[in-house]
This record gives C-alpha cells, sequence and structure tokens, in this order.
C-alpha cells in the first residue's frame, strides 16, 4: 500500500485527486470541532462514557462512528450516520418496490433518480435524529441552555435541531464531493477518519496528556505497545479473512458466428468470504441498540434499567442474553444479505445464456442449487467470523489494560479494513489507467 500512495503522487493527476481529499476530510473535521450555542458538553459527556451509569449505548454507537463529535454536541454531531440508514432503507426497499427496483436497472439515469430521493429520505431521518438526540439530552442531564434563547425552550430546541440537520447534509454534501473530485468513495472516507481521530484520541492525545500531568509512566508506555502488537495481529487476520474468496469454475463453449469463433475461455465466479462486509453487525448493534434511544426519550431514568445495563450494555448477570441475540441478529441478517448480493438463479440463467458451464454441473436448476449451496457454506463461515469478531478484539485488547478496551470498536475495526483496501484499490485502478493512457500514446 505504501509503494501504491508512493507511486500515486509522482502522477500530478491523482495527487491533485489525493490533496482535494484531504482538504475535504480536514474541513469535516475542523466541523467537528465547532460549537453549537446553547450545549454545554461538559454536562452530557456521562451519556457517552461506557463507564457511567448513566451512558446510553445507542449515542455511544453513534459517537464512534463520528470522531467523537456527537459527545462534544457539535456541527457535525449527527455525521453521515443520517445518509447510512438512508442508503440502507433504500437499497432494502429496491428488493422489495417494484418501481425502486426498476430504476436500480435504469443504469447512470436510474442511479440519479435513487440519489435525488435518497437525499430526501436523508433529510427526514436527520431531523427525525437531531430531534431524538435532543430530547435524550434534555431528559439524562442540564446539557441544554435556554438562556442564549430568551429562555425559551421550543426555540433552543428547534435552533439545535436545525443545526444538527444543517450539519449532516453539509457532510452528506462533502462525502459526494469526496467521491466525485477525490479518491475513493467520499462516504466511507468520513467515517474511516471519524474512527481513526476516536482511536488516535484516546492512543495517543490521552497517554500524551496523562505524562504531562502526572509524569512519564512505565506502565502506560508498555500498555500501548501491547496495544498496538494486539492491534497489528487482530487487523492482519480480518485483513486475510477479506481477502480470502471462494472461485468457482465456468468454461465456456465455442461457438462459430459467421466467420469467427467466440468462446471457448475458462473464467471463475468469486464469491468472497465476507462479502457482505460489516453490515450485518451494523444492522445488529442498532437493533439492539435501538430501544436505549426510543426509551430515553421518555424515561428519564432508563439508563439505570434492567434492558440498559443487561441487554444493550452486556454488562449485567444477564449477559448471556446479549450475546446470544446479538449472535442471532448477525446471522439473520448474514444470511438475509446475502441474499440481497448474491441471486443464484440470475448467475445461473447469466451463465446458460452466453453458453457456459460449472464443470460436473448441468446448466439450470442444478447450477443455481449448485451456487446457492456454495453460497450458504460460504455465508456461515462469514456469520461466524463476524460473531466472533464482535467479541474477541475487546477481549484481546482488554490485556493491554481497561483504558484501550473501546480504543477501536467492533465495527470499527472491519470498517477501517474494508475502507483502507477499497482506497489502495481505487489508486491502483487509477495508475493502471494512467499507464494505459501512457502506452496508447
Amino acid at each position: 500500500m505504501f509503494e501504491t500512495l508512493k507511486n500515486a503522487f509522482k502522477v500530478k493527476e491523482i495527487r491533485k485527486k489525493i490533496f482535494i481529499t484531504l482538504l475535504l476530510l480536514l474541513v469535516y473535521r475542523i466541523g467537528c470541532y465547532i460549537p453549537v450555542p446553547g450545549l454545554d458538553a461538559g454536562e452530557f459527556s456521562g451519556l457517552f462514557d461506557s463507564s457511567s451509569d448513566t451512558s446510553n449505548n445507542f449515542l455511544v454507537l453513534m459517537s464512534a462512528v463520528t470522531g467523537g463529535a456527537l459527545s462534544q454536541g457539535t456541527l457535525f454531531a449527527l455525521g453521515i450516520g443520517p445518509y447510512i440508514n438512508a442508503s440502507i432503507i433504500m437499497q432494502l426497499l429496491a428488493v422489495g418496490i417494484p418501481a425502486l427496483e426498476r430504476l436500480s436497472k435504469q443504469g447512470e439515469e436510474g442511479k440519479k433518480k435513487i440519489a435525488a430521493i435518497t437525499r430526501v429520505v436523508t433529510l427526514v431521518l436527520a431531523i427525525v435524529q437531531a430531534v431524538g438526540v435532543i430530547i435524550n439530552f434534555a431528559n439524562q442531564s442540564d446539557a441544554v441552555n435556554t438562556a442564549p434563547f430568551w429562555d425559551q425552550t421550543w426555540l433552543a430546541y428547534i435552533f439545535m435541531a436545525i443545526v444538527y440537520t444543517a450539519g449532516a447534509m453539509l457532510t452528506m454534501w462533502l462525502g459526494e464531493r469526496i467521491t466525485e473530485h477525490g479518491v475513493g468513495n467520499g462516504i466511507s472516507m468520513i467515517i474511516f477518519v471519524g474512527i481513526i481521530s476516536t482511536a488516535g484520541n484516546q492512543l495517543i492525545i490521552a497517554p500524551i496528556q496523562d505524562t504531562v500531568t502526572n509524569g512519564f509512566s512505565a506502565a502506560t508506555l508498555v500498555s500501548v505497545i501491547i496495544f498496538c502488537v494486539i492491534a497489528v495481529v487482530i487487523f492482519a487476520l480480518i485483513v486475510a479473512v477479506d481477502l480470502a474468496e471462494r472461485r468457482i469454475p465456468v468454461q465456456y463453449a465455442k461457438q462459430v458466428k459467421g466467420r469467427k469463433m467466440y468462446g471457448g475461455q475458462a473464467t471463475v465466479i468469486p464469491i468472497k468470504i465476507s462479502g457482505s462486509g460489516v453490515m450485518p453487525l451494523i444492522f445488529a448493534f442498532a437493533i439492539i441498540s435501538l430501544p436505549d434511544l426510543i426509551m430515553g426519550l421518555f424515561w428519564s431514568g432508563y439508563s439505570s434499567s434492567w434492558y440498559a445495563q443487561n441487554i444493550s450494555g452486556g454488562t449485567g448477570p444477564w449477559a448471556w442474553i446479549y450475546i446470544l441475540v446479538l449472535c442471532i441478529l448477525i446471522f439473520a441478517f448474514s444470511f438475509f444479505y446475502a441474499q440481497i448480493q448474491f441471486n443464484p438463479e440470475d448467475v445461473s440463467k447469466s451463465i446458460q445464456q452466453n453458453g457456459g458451464f460449472i464443470p460436473g454441473i448441468r446448466p439450470g436448476r442444478p447450477t443455481a442449487d449448485y451456487l446457492k449451496k456454495i453460497s450458504n457454506r460460504i455465508t456461515l463461515f462469514g456469520a461466524i467470523f463476524l460473531s466472533l469478531v464482535a467479541f474477541i478484539p475487546s477481549l484481546a485488547f482488554s490485556f493491554a489494560g481497561q483504558g484501550f478496551v473501546n480504543v477501536f470498536s467492533t465495527t470499527g475495526i472491519l470498517i477501517v479494513v474494508s475502507v483502507a483496501l477499497e482506497f489502495d484499490k481505487q489508486l491502483q485502478s487509477k495508475l493502471m489507467m494512467k499507464n494505459y493512457k501512457g502506452f496508447l500514446k
């Protein structure tokens, strides 16, 4: 990857795209530190401290993705969350609503229409999410200060909801500009930067502040080194699984059309082990934590309830229920998402129509059944892998000390790996295109 970056900076066009990407990401990070009038960040910090009795697990999950912007109540507090939720909703609706399914198959024009609908859904979700977060703040603490609004609570709520909604839409705009003018997927890059900044604050900034305040501690240095070693091992294992795939051989028969002969070549159908990526984990964590947000709107003492302590938090004597429910949700969403991404019947028809066949398997229904069996086996292994990733990293990081357990969230590790690999692929493809242009000249 470092060699790819080195070669990319030698090409003026690609270097310009990288600088544009870094500039837009810098704008996003600056927005994560712009305070919002009417909010006192120090009053509701307990809502995002996993060791606090007032912690809200849904808000903790959201804050980790925004790079801590939500925990400080800043302009980009909602981050890219509303857009991600809107994209997921549109992706699911495209399967069940024929009109959206037709749009998704209409090429570039259909994608533009779906993108426009997604923006509208993002605006609606941003408003709902902003109102929910503000009410949670008001119920759980005295974070909302109505003094700048002539002591009118309703006016303070409306103002903050507008500011947070505008911040979410601006974040979406920055992500789209990165995709258009920069390198990689802008939305993924924003999430990547948010997770890395959260980890950097706990891994670098916090130890430096502790050293300045309390002096040098050899134990802290040893803990950081142990954490780095464990992190390298975990990331290496995740990268190995993320790049692993099952290749199904396909042979195409020779066909004579006119005076030319077509076909006769052999190819493969690659099926990735982690084809669904981090989506099953995001769905599972969101569903199991959603009652935190809903109940927090109407119950000020909810964070000390049985559900918050045992199910959503997973720390009480009934924590095994949390583990069981989370694993069931991961398996369910893994198989559901695999069916959306890979349709054995469509692949079988496409192979048959192009004169291809899988060696040893008859075309038609036997091919579809064979592909379905392979897909189910790979999805099962991927679901087991995601279930292990949901628990093992936090247990492994605990050996470096309790202060390092939450440096990387479970979903954060997978997102960092997938975005970094995708960024490397984007750079390689751009370098290859540049080399082809030079060859043609």
